[in-house]
This record gives C-alpha cells, structure tokens and sequence, in this order.
C-alpha cells in the first residue's frame, strides 16, 4: 500500500533501535527523540530552517535523553537550540509537546498548537472536578470498582498535564507558519486529538503528519476530552481532506518516512470502520450493556486481560468512541455513553 522512502529509518524501527539523524531536504532534518519507556520508542522530531529562523516540530517527551538527542541533532544540522524560533507542536501529547517548555526556555522560541486543540483546564476545570469527573465517566462505562483507580485519572495526572506551558500562538487551517523564509502550511486534521494538525510544505513536497496517519500503526482515536462530540467522525473527515498531500513524503510523527499518503488513508480508514463493525457484531449479539462490557468482547492485539492501567484506559475510550460514532450514524446503541462536563472556555 505504501512505498517506505526512509530505509535506515524502515531497518532501525524493524530492528528496535534508535534511527540515525537524516536531512531530508536542504534545510529540511530529522531527529528521532526517545520515547523513554514506551513500545513506540521514539518521537520523529523535524526542524524546518528558513532564512535566519527556524522552526521544530514535536520536540518529543521531556527527558534528559531525549534534551541531549536534540541538542546533538540540531548540532549535527549546524544549529543550536538558540537558533530555533518556533516550536510548533502537532497535538497535545506528552511524546510530542513534552520537551517545549525546556526548548523554550533555551531558546525563547514561541510555542503554537492548532487553533482548536483544548489545554486540560478546557475540559476538566479544576483538579477537584477533573479527577471526580473522570472517575465518575469510567464507573459510569461500567468498569468495576477494583479497576477505576488504575483507569481513571489522578491528581498528579492533572499537576502533570497542566505544567506544560500554555502556547504562546495558535495556528488556523490555511495559516502559514510565522517563519522567515519557509511556506508551511497548516492543515487541521481533528480526530487523533480536537486540534491536531499536519503541515504542508509545497515546496519541499513533504507534508508532516504528527499521528494523524502513520505508516503501521493506526493512530488511537478515543473519547477523552469532553468537548470532542465525535472523535471518529472528524476523524473520517480528516482522512478525506489529505489530497492536498497525495504525491508528497510524508513524515510521520512516529516510524518512518513513505509515500502513498492517499492509499495508507484508505487503508486506515478500513481498519477503523472494520473495529466499528466488531463492536455491532458485539451489540447485535445483545450480552453487552456498557462500554467495559463491549470492550471485553472486541479484539485486543494480547487479548483484554492483558489491559492494564493506561492501556485499559486507552482501550476503553477507543471503544466508547466508536459507540458514539455509531449513534451518531443514526443507530440505536442501547448503551449510555456519559462525558465529563464539558467546561465552557474561550480557546
């Protein structure tokens, strides 16, 4: 379905190793991140040079390492966090937003997220309410008593959710990034996150995708912000805009880079709606009453029991998603799926 145009990157993600730093074009680098403790193991960072400024994409998780993997990338690119003058950031991740605030102060480089993307205090309102609400929506799912402290968020989740900084700019679809010497196009792409986004570089012919698609992995779409109505949905949506990029390499915000954006889109899209179709599978069989019921009965790549804490998590609000996509196509779930409240906040 795709054409791998990365090979060393395509051998070290095979082989369970760190990939190299590559200049894709002139002005153009890739920095690969570690993503300290997680399966993905690495973010793909990129720097974007333009004329006397430059900007970095998803500086990747916080860590000691991972400062130390930048500062050598930028060197081997010929720059220093100093040059760097925006860090623009794809969606609201820690394995892609984590390292802005230590890049921004090195740096004083602005930080910019998509202009619908919601900060945690968008949607969960103060520490009190954000855990009582989020437990509160995973017993209303049906999960067990003994499991809602491991699914359900905490208040040390929230200090670290709200200790990154807030950006200092957003970006609108169509908008071009505030670089010197750079035509980089913002494409809002919800779905993965309420404000993700790629970016289109015509010149270059590239187009970054964050995680909205990545070459092997489906990208996770659940329900977790509050004020996300149809997480899925959009994330159809996002899916069909991506013409713009059909010709072009992608680079992703995890693995490798590839062409065949179109094909990988379709191919995603596939998969997804398939999972849509396993969970009426489940419904029509009628032994399902809530969202951990559902869940236990879809297909899990170690099997359900092995889901433990975040991943639980993840798989539960994977699963609610596709309910609430469902019973916004108009069918009858027989199955309540609540939200956290949303709160009403300016973005």
């Amino acid at each position: 379905m795709i054409t791998v145009t990365a090979q060393e990157q395509f051998q070290a993600w095979k082989a369970k190793v760190m990939p190299a730093v590559e200049q894709v074009r002139p002005g153009v680098w890739s920095i690969p991140v570690p993503f300290v403790n997680n399966p993905m193991r690495y973010t793909l960072c990129y720097v974007l040079v333009g004329d006397g400024e430059a900007a970095l994409v998803d500086p990747g998780w916080d860590s000691d390492e991972g400062w130390e993997a930048i500062t050598e990338g930028l060197a081997t690119a010929g720059l220093a966090p100093s040059n760097i003058t925006g860090i623009v950031v794809t969606h609201f991740h820690p394995d892609h937003l984590g390292m802005a605030a230590r890049l921004r102060e090195a740096s004083g480089a602005w930080v910019a997220l998509g202009e619908h993307e919601p900060l945690p205090e968008h949607w969960r309102g103060d520490p009190s309410q954000f855990v009582a609400q989020d437990r509160a929506q995973f017993g209303d799912w049906g999960v067990p008593d003994e499991y809602l402290d491991e699914v359900s968020f905490q208040e040390q989740t929230w200090a670290q959710m709200t200790g990154i900084a807030a950006p200092q700019r957003r970006l609108a679809d169509g908008e071009l990034l505030p670089i010197a010497g750079l035509a980089v196009r913002v494409l809002s792409t919800p779905g993965h996150t309420p404000g993700s986004i790629c970016l289109i570089d015509e010149v270059n012919q590239l187009i970054l995708t964050g995680d909205h698609v990545l070459p092997k992995i489906t990208p996770h779409v659940s329900l977790e912000a509050a004020n996300h109505k149809n997480p899925l949905g959009d994330y159809f949506d996002s899916l069909e805009i991506l013409g713009a990029g059909a010709n072009m390499e992608v680079l992703p915000g995890h693995e490798y880079r590839f062409r065949g954006l179109q094909e990988r889109a379709a191919e995603l899209k596939e998969h997804t709606l398939e999972r849509s179709r396993e969970v009426i599978a489940v419904l029509d069989a009628g032994q399902a009453g809530s969202v951990w019921e559902v869940s236990k009965e879809l297909t899990w790549s170690r099997g359900f029991g092995s889901l433990r804490g975040f991943t639980l998590r993840l798989a539960l609000a994977e699963t609610a998603s596709h309910l609430v996509y469902l019973a916004e196509q108009g069918r009858d779930m027989g199955i309540q799926v609540s939200r956290g409240a949303p709160t009403p906040v300016e973005m």
